[in-house]
C-alpha cells in the first residue's frame, strides 16, 4: 500500500497534489536502451514524462543494469567508488581511455568490459570479429590487481569480440601455442591453429582474488545458441565468419579439454561476451552469475519496492532474450515475488505476447508512434519515452479519479 507523505518526508515528490494525501508510489527501473540511452537517461525520461502528466504520484528513480554495458559503472556509483582512468587497447588495437571503479574499503575493482572491448568503441565499418580481441579488458584487470584488488566484479556485456577471452588471458600471462610451439598472437582467428596452452605465467595475484562475472545471457559457448552463432552477427560477422569463429572456439574448447580436463562448453553463461565468461570461469575460477540478480540483490532492490504500487521498467527490444536473464525480466521476477505490478516499455515488442511475458508484465508498451527506420527510432528514443510515460501517467490518473 502507498504511504502517506508528510512535509519532512525526504522523497516527497507530490506532483500536482497537496501534502498529507495518499500518493501512488512508482519505482522507475529501466535498463539501458541500447544505442540511444543509458539506464540513468532512460529513467530520467520516464520520470519527466510522468511529471508532465496529470498523475499525482511519488517517484523513486532506480536505473538498473544486468551485466550488460554500464553495469560496473552503475554499481561503482552506488558504492561511491573512485573512478580510475587508464589507457588500454580497444578491440582493434588502438589506445583509448577506459574507466574502472575502485572501492578501497573492500579492495574491489569494478570492471566494465565495454570500456575497453566494447561495440561502442567501433564504427560500423570497423566491426570485424575475426580480428577484434579482448586485450584491453585484460589490461583493466591488471590495473585493478595493481591497485591491490582482492575482488573483481566484471560486467561483460556490450563487447565487440568473439575471441573466447583469449586476448584477455594472454594479457594475464596465458600462452597459446601452435603445433610448432610458436606463440599465437592474432585472436580469435589464430585459435584455429591452437595445439597447446601454457598457464605457468598466469598472474599469480588472481589466486588470492575473488572474480565475479556478471552475465546478461545464459548461452553456452558453442552450438546454435552459442557465442558465435547468436552474438557473432551482432558484432559484424557474416554467415561464413560465424562458421569460422565457431571452429576457432571449438578448437579452443577441445585443447582446453585435452590439457585441463575442463569442458568450457558445459558452462552456463559461458557464451557471454563472445566466450569471455567461459574463459574466466576456466582459467581464474570465476563465478558466473546472473547480472541482474546480483545487481538487484547487492543494491537492496526488494527494500526499494517494499511500498511500491507500480514498477516501470524497459529496454530497447523486448524479445526472447529478455526472458533469459535481461534486466526487465529480473525486475519483474522480484516484483512478482513482492506482489507489485510491472509495466514495461520498449522500442520494439513482439507481435504476439507469450504467456511468460504476460505473467510478469501487466502492461507492455511500444514507445514508437509511427513506422520509421531503426536509426530514426534510436534518435527519437528520449522523446518517445517521455511521451509514452506521460500518456501512461494520464491513464493512471483516470483510474484514480
Amino acid at each position: 500500500m502507498p504511504k502517506y507523505l508528510t512535509r519532512d518526508h525526504p522523497t516527497c515528490f507530490a506532483l500536482k497534489a497537496p501534502l498529507y494525501i495518499c500518493l501512488m508510489h512508482i519505482v522507475i527501473a529501466p535498463n539501458a536502451f541500447k544505442g540511444s540511452l543509458t539506464a540513468s537517461e532512460a529513467a530520467n525520461c520516464i520520470a519527466d514524462g510522468l511529471k508532465k502528466s496529470s498523475l499525482s504520484c511519488r517517484l523513486t528513480v532506480f536505473p538498473i543494469a544486468d551485466g550488460g554495458d554500464g553495469t560496473a559503472i552503475l554499481i561503482s556509483e552506488k558504492m561511491e567508488s573512485e573512478i580510475i582512468r587508464i589507457f588500454v587497447h580497444d578491440p582493434i588495437g588502438r589506445k583509448v581511455e577506459a574507466r574502472f571503479g575502485w572501492h578501497a574499503e573492500s579492495q574491489t575493482g569494478l570492471i566494465e568490459m565495454s570500456e575497453a572491448s566494447g561495440l561502442r568503441l567501433l564504427k560500423n565499418e570497423e566491426l570485424n570479429p575475426l580480428l577484434a580481441n579482448t586485450k584491453g579488458t585484460g589490461e583493466l584487470i591488471k590495473a585493478a590487481l595493481d591497485k591491490g584488488a582482492r575482488k573483481l566484479i566484471i560486467g561483460v556485456g556490450g563487447s565487440a569480440t568473439v575471441d573466447g577471452g583469449a586476448g584477455l588471458l594472454r594479457e594475464l600471462g596465458v600462452l597459446f601455442l601452435d603445433e610448432n610451439n610458436n606463440e599465437i598472437y592474432d585472436f580469435p582467428e589464430g585459435l584455429l591453429a591452437l595445439k597447446s596452452i601454457e598457464i605457468s605465467g598466469l598472474d599469480l595475484r588472481l589466486k588470492d582474488c575473488e572474480v565475479v562475472v556478471l552475465c546478461d545471457v545464459e548461452n553456452k559457448l558453442l552450438g546454435k545458441k552459442g557465442a558465435a552463432a547468436v552474438f557473432g552477427p551482432q558484432k559484424g560477422a557474416n554467415n561464413e565468419q560465424v562458421i569460422y569463429l565457431e571452429n576457432c572456439l571449438k578448437q579452443f574448447t577441445e585443447v582446453t579439454r585435452q590439457i585441463f580436463d575442463i569442458d568450457m562448453d558445459s558452462i552456463v553463461h559461458g557464451g557471454a561476451a563472445g566466450g569471455v565468461a567461459a574463459a574466466l570461469a576456466t582459467f581464474t575460477q570465476a563465478q558466473l552469475l546472473s547480472g541482474i540478480d546480483y545487481f538487484l540483490d547487492t543494491l537492496n532492490f526488494e527494500k526499494i519496492i517494499s511500498d511500491a504500487d507500480l514498477i516501470i521498467t524497459g529496454e530497447g527490444s523486448l524479445d526472447e532474450q529478455t526472458m533469459e536473464g535481461k534486466g526487465p525480466f529480473g525486475v519483474a521476477k522480484k516484483a512478482l515475488k513482492n506482489n507489485v505490478p510491472v509495466v514495461v516499455m520498449a522500442g520494439k515488442i513482439p507481435l504476439k505476447i507469450n504467456e511468460e511475458m504476460r505473467k510478469h508484465f501487466k502492461a507492455i508498451f511500444s514507445i514508437g508512434h509511427h513506422a520509421v527506420s531503426l536509426n530514426t527510432a534510436i534518435e527519437n528514443t528520449a522523446a518517445d519515452l517521455k511521451r509514452t510515460s506521460c500518456e501512461l501517467g494520464n491513464l493512471l490518473a483516470l483510474k484514480n479519479k
